[in-house]
C-alpha cells in the first residue's frame, strides 16, 4: 500500500498492511522544533536550521527526509496563516531561548521583557500589545490575557466573531497553491483550514487579533457557557454559517487533494473529569458540529478530525453522533480512557489517532524498554481491524530523550515487521 492507501484503509475500519504513522500532520500531532533537530542528528540528516511551522507551540517542520527516515504516512496541507495571524513566508534566522538556531516567518517578531520572557505580536505588528508570552525557562508560547472590561448590557456577538470572516481572495490563492503542491502525493494529506473551531480555548484569547473585543478571558469564557449560553450559542450559529460558506469556496479551489480536515480542537476533558456535561455538549455544540461534518461528508471526500484531551470516554457517543470520523489525542492516562474499553466500544465508529504512548510520563521520563513495551501494547489493542493511526498522545515535547523517541519509532516498526 501507499501511505495514502494505508491511512485511508485504517479510516475505513479495515486492516491495512501495517499500522499507519503520523508525526507532524496537525497542530496536535506534531513535534517540538528542538526534538526535530535531535531526530535529524540521530538519522544523520543534513544539519540545517529547522523551520518553526507552528509558532504558538513551537512545532517544527517534518520534511521529506525525516518523514522517510521515521516512516511517516502523512503530510500537512498548510493553512493560510498561523495562530498569531501571520503567514509562514520569507524565512529568517532566529535564536531561541534554549540556544537553538531555527527559521521563522519574517512576521515572527519578538521582544524580551524585563524578566527575560519573550513576547510575540499579532500579525507581527509591534505597534500593538503582544498576544503571546514564552517564559524565559519555557519552550512554547502562552496567550496573553487582553480581556477588556465586560459590560453584559452591551455585549455584542460580532465582537467574538471578528476573526471568523469570509475567506479572502489572497487566502484562497494560497490554498490553491498548496493544493497544486500536494496534488498527486502518495502521502495522506492532512488539512488545517481554520474557521471551524467552536470555543477552542487556544483561540478564544484571539492571539491573531491586534485588539480583541468580546469575551476573551479563558476563565470568563468557561463561565459564559453557563451564565451566557444564549450569547455563546449565537456565536456558534453565526460562526458555523460563515464556516460553511468558506468551506464551499475552499473546496472549490482545493478539491479532494485533502484527505482529512482538522475541524475543532476544543477540549472537553480534564485529567479526571470534564469541563461540561454531555447534556451541555448536546445542546450547545453538537448541532453546529453536525452541520459542519454533514456538509463535509455530503460535498467532499474528506474525513473529519476532532481533538479533545482528557477524560472524554463518555463523550465518544456524542462525537460519533456529531459526525466525527477521527478522535485525537486519545489520552489513555486520563480517567476512564482504558484502551481496550475504547476499542471495544467505539473502534468500529471512530478512528483513534493517537494513544500510542503517554507523553506525560512514559515517553519523557520512562526507560527505552518501558516505551517499547507500551507502544507494542497500544498497537496490539488499537490496530486490530483498522481504525488506528499511530501517534503519541498530543505533540512530542522539548526535552524528550532521544533514546526514548527512537525506542518509540522502532517499536512501531517492530510491530509492523519492518525492524
Amino acid at each position: 500500500m501507499t501511505s495514502k492507501e494505508r491511512v485511508q484503509t485504517a479510516l475505513n475500519h479495515k486492516q491495512p498492511d501495517q499500522v499507519p504513522v503520523d508525526f507532524g500532520g496537525s497542530a496536535t500531532s506534531g513535534v517540538h522544533v528542538s526534538t526535530i533537530a535531535l531526530l535529524r542528528d540521530y538519522y544523520g540528516l543534513e544539519k540545517k536550521p529547522v523551520k518553526v511551522t507552528e509558532p504558538y507551540q513551537m512545532l517544527g517542520e517534518v520534511d521529506n527526509e525525516l518523514r522517510e527516515a521515521i516512516g511517516i504516512d502523512t503530510v500537512t496541507f498548510e493553512g493560510a496563516s498561523t495562530i498569531f495571524g501571520f503567514r509562514n513566508e520569507d524565512w529568517k534566522e532566529y535564536k531561541t531561548l534554549w540556544g537553538q538556531e531555527v527559521l521563522v516567518s519574517k512576521h515572527f517578531n519578538t521582544t524580551t521583557d524585563e524578566t527575560g520572557n519573550v513576547l510575540i505580536y499579532p500579525e507581527g505588528d509591534m505597534t500593538v500589545l503582544p498576544s503571546g508570552k514564552m517564559p524565559k525557562s519555557g519552550y512554547f508560547f502562552d496567550s496573553i490575557n487582553r480581556q477588556q472590561p465586560i459590560d453584559d448590557a452591551n455585549l455584542n456577538v460580532e465582537d467574538n466573531l471578528e476573526e471568523f470572516k469570509p475567506i479572502s481572495d489572497s487566502d484562497l490563492e494560497f490554498l490553491k497553491k498548496e493544493a497544486l503542491r500536494l496534488k498527486g502525493s502518495d502521502k495522506f494529506v492532512f488539512g488545517s483550514l481554520g474557521g471551524t473551531a467552536l470555543g477552542d480555548i487556544a483561540l478564544v484569547p484571539a492571539p491573531n487579533l491586534k485588539v480583541p473585543k468580546g469575551i476573551r478571558d479563558v476563565s470568563e469564557w468557561y463561565m459564559s457557557i453557563m451564565i451566557r449560553p444564549d450569547y455563546v450559542e449565537e456565536i456558534f450559529a453565526k460562526q458555523t454559517e460563515i464556516a460553511l460558506k468558506n468551506l464551499k469556496k475552499i473546496h472549490g479551489v482545493v478539491g479532494d487533494v485533502i484527505d482529512a480536515v482538522f475541524v475543532c480542537g476544543t477540549d472537553f476533558g480534564t485529567q479526571t473529569s470534564s469541563f461540561c456535561s454531555t447534556d451541555t455538549f448536546d445542546a450547545m455544540y453538537l448541532p453546529y458540529y453536525k452541520k459542519i461534518n454533514d456538509w463535509i461528508h455530503k460535498n467532499t471526500t474528506w474525513k473529519t478530525f476532532k481533538h479533545s484531551c482528557g477524560a472524554v470516554e463518555n463523550f465518544m457517543p456524542h462525537f460519533i453522533e456529531a459526525g466525527f470520523d477521527i478522535i485525537n489525542p486519545v489520552q489513555i492516562s486520563a480517567t476512564g480512557m482504558d484502551p481496550q474499553l475504547l476499542k471495544d466500544r467505539y473502534g468500529d465508529k471512530l478512528t483513534f489517532w493517537g494513544g500510542g504512548v503517554d507523553t506525560q510520563k512514559t515517553l519523557p521520563f520512562g526507560k527505552p524498554e518501558e516505551v517499547r513495551t507500551e507502544v507494542l501494547k497500544r498497537c496490539e489493542i488499537f490496530a486490530k481491524n483498522g481504525g488506528f493511526v499511530f501517534n503519541s498522545i498530543h505533540n512530542i515535547q522539548a526535552l524528550t530523550p532521544i533514546e526514548n523517541l527512537i525506542a518509540m519509532i522502532d517499536a512501531v516498526k517492530e510491530f509492523n515487521g519492518n525492524k
